[in-house]
């Protein structure tokens, strides 16, 4: 956000009036709002959002075998989306490799 904060502030500061708003209108717990953002955090890969609700949850009250148990929830459901979406796509594999059907990123 450095970058845009230098070149695009209104972007930001919409931003952050957006998380005002979160935080005025937040129907759940400290806790389980960090829960969340931790488990959505790495799903995005974001090392920075990461260790600011790792950080956070443990200030709201939670332990790190919680946090643990999060981690590997998020894993395994997103190791369990990856399969069957990736099966999904992939289902009709011998159509594929009879050429029946082609990838429209194909010309």
């Amino acid at each position: 956000m450095r970058m845009l904060e230098e070149f695009f502030p209104e972007f930001t500061e919409k931003l952050e009036e957006i998380d005002k708003l979160y935080a005025e209108k937040r129907m759940i717990d400290e806790k389980t709002y960090q829960f969340i953002c931790f488990a959505l955090s790495i799903k995005a890969r974001s090392k920075p959002c990461v260790l600011k609700h790792f950080k956070g949850a443990l200030e709201a009250g939670a332990t790190v075998k919680e946090l643990s148990y999060i981690f590997a929830l998020v894993m395994r459901e997103a190791a369990g989306a990856d399969d069957c979406w990736t099966h999904d796509v992939i289902g009709d594999w011998k159509e594929i490799l009879k050429g029946n059907i082609s990838c429209s990123c194909e010309k």
